[in-house]
C-alpha cells in the first residue's frame, strides 16, 4: 500500500482555499451593492463582477477537489456554507432594495439555514454532502440572482419576467431538495444509532 493511499488529504489545499476566498468575497459584494443603493452605477457592476467571481470559485474548487482527490470533510461542510452566505447576502440585498419579493427570500433562507443547522446536528453520524439536486438548486439560484443584479434588468420588462420565473423555479427546487436532505439526515441518524446499539451489545 502506498503513502498516497494511507495519507489523509490535508484540509489546507487549493480547493478549500478557494472556498474560503468565496466567503471573504461576500463582504465586498455587500459593500458594493450598498454603495450603489439601487442607483445602477458602476458600484452595481462591481457587485455583479464580485458575485460572478465568487460563483466561479464555487465551480473551480469543486472541479479541483474531484480531479485532484482533494475532497475533505472540511470542504463538504464549508463549501455549502460559503454558497449559503453568498446567496443569502444577495437575496437579502435584493429584497432590501425592493427588487425581489420578501416572501421568496424568507422561504429560501429558512430552508438554507434549516439545512445548515441539520448538517451540524447529524455531523456525529456523518457528513451530508451536496446532492445533485442541491447543485441544480444552486445553479438556478445564481442564474436568477445574476439576472436580478444586472443594472439593465429593471429597464427591460421581459428580462425582469424571465428573472422572476427563474427565481420561482429555483424556489421550488430549493424546497424539494430541502425535504430530500431531511430524509438523508433521518436515515443517517438511524444508521448511526443502530451502529451504536450494535457496538454496545457486543
Amino acid at each position: 500500500m502506498t503513502n498516497s493511499e494511507t495519507q489523509p488529504v490535508p484540509a489546507l489545499n487549493i480547493a478549500n482555499v478557494l472556498t474560503v476566498l468565496r466567503i471573504l468575497l461576500v463582504p465586498f459584494f455587500v459593500w458594493f451593492m450598498l454603495a450603489d443603493s439601487a442607483q445602477y452605477s458602476w458600484w452595481r457592476w462591481a457587485g455583479v463582477l464580485t458575485f460572478a467571481v465568487a460563483i466561479y470559485t464555487d465551480k473551480l474548487d469543486g472541479d479541483l477537489a474531484r480531479s485532484r482527490g482533494l475532497i475533505t470533510d472540511f470542504g463538504k461542510i464549508a463549501d455549502p456554507i460559503a454558497d449559503k452566505l453568498l446567496i443569502g447576502a444577495a437575496l437579502l440585498l435584493l429584497s432590501g432594495l425592493g427588487e425581489l419579493p420578501w416572501w421568496i427570500t424568507v422561504l429560501m433562507l429558512v430552508r438554507e439555514l434549516g439545512i445548515t443547522v441539520l448538517r451540524f446536528v447529524v455531523i456525529r453520524y456523518g457528513v451530508i454532502p451536496a446532492s445533485r439536486g442541491g447543485k441544480i438548486k444552486t445553479v438556478l439560484q445564481t442564474a436568477a440572482i445574476l439576472l436580478y443584479l444586472l443594472p439593465f434588468t429593471p429597464q427591460w420588462p421581459w428580462l425582469s419576467l424571465v428573472a422572476l420565473i427563474m427565481m420561482l423555479a429555483a424556489l421550488i427546487v430549493t424546497l424539494v431538495t430541502g425535504l430530500d436532505y431531511i430524509v438523508q439526515a433521518v436515515r443517517l441518524r438511524r444508521a448511526g444509532n443502530q451502529g451504536t446499539q450494535g457496538t454496545g451489545s457486543e
